[in-house]
């Protein structure tokens, strides 16, 4: 154990002894599980998803029978109000707050201290969530099953979706689908509670991104009044790059962002879960055999 300091800040760095992963003993049945780290969410060139009511509403219905049958929702209701908010507008003038009516009618409670966050790292992120089945991540809610991975947007001359062509998210601020997905984020980190936790990929540049919707939305939406700590995880490629860590890059930028804003954390560079989640593809990788991990506290 040492002492560093971050911005002036001290931290507790905690060194662990090497431990050998054995995956002889391991019940996870997981070959289906591969590793990459995923740039983000759907750029939209093409039209709108063909089919998309029927996917929407069905998805809904799956949701609240299957998934969380407590739940007591109107599916065809949120799907007028969702349609109510994209059609007779242009495909750049759907704001975030045009989707007020729509989350209003799916108001969600989340459990404490099972949120994920993740940037660039969704395959990954959804198998970590898979196997330890106590996290809670933004496509875990109606709104993101619902929705992940379609696209949308209205057209001003007619009633209803352009099925032809969408433009892509870089093309205006107020594209509809990143409106809906800038809107769930900031209510889902709203509502974030207790120990949450970061998933974040180090073997990028930027592996925190101010741009990114975990670092301009969600990010400034967390509540330190109501999250006891961020708990930050960085993982790597077995093979690298070995870019950014707790201690380099702009995972240091986000400890300090946090740390202005009266928030406990910790950020760990190889939590052993995530580690054997890449080592199930590659079980003979020299850094399966022997790992060390390293975390790092805010006192």
């Amino acid at each position: 154990m040492s002492n560093k300091k971050v911005g002036g800040h001290p931290l507790t760095v905690v060194n662990y002894p090497k431990q050998s992963v054995s995956f002889g003993k391991m019940s996870i049945t997981m070959g289906f599980m591969m590793l990459f780290f995923y740039p983000g969410r759907l750029t939209a060139h093409m039209g709108t998803t063909p089919n998309i009511k029927h996917i929407v509403v069905g998805r809904c219905y799956h949701y609240i029978s299957l998934i969380n049958p407590s739940l007591r929702y109107d599916c065809e209701e949120i799907w007028r109000k969702f349609e109510e908010s994209v059609v007779q507008q242009s495909s750049c003038n759907v704001t975030a707050e045009d989707y007020h009516q729509m989350f209003h009618a799916v108001p969600e409670s989340w459990t404490c201290d099972k949120f994920l966050f993740w940037s660039k790292t969704r395959v990954l992120m959804h198998s970590y969530a898979a196997v330890l089945r106590n996290f809670w991540t933004l496509e875990d809610t109606l709104v993101g099953f619902m929705f992940n991975d379609l696209i949308w947007c209205g057209q001003n001359e007619d009633l209803g979706f352009d099925y032809g062509s969408c433009p892509p998210w870089s093309a205006c601020m107020n594209h509809p689908v990143f409106s809906l997905w800038r809107k769930a984020s900031q209510n889902f980190a709203e509502m974030a509670c207790g120990n949450i936790t970061v998933l974040l990929n180090g073997s990028i540049d930027k592996a925190f991104n101010r741009r990114s919707m975990f670092g301009s939305v969600e990010l400034d939406s967390l509540n330190p009044r109501r999250v006891n700590y961020v708990n930050i995880k960085v993982v790597t490629n077995l093979d690298g790059p070995f870019i950014e860590s707790c201690r380099q890059g702009s995972i240091v930028d986000l400890i300090q962002i946090l740390q202005s804003r009266g928030f406990s954390w910790t950020c760990t560079d190889n939590d052993q879960t995530l580690m054997i989640l890449q080592c199930v593809q590659n079980p003979d990788h020299s850094t399966c055999q022997t790992h060390v991990d390293g975390t790092i506290r805010s006192n």
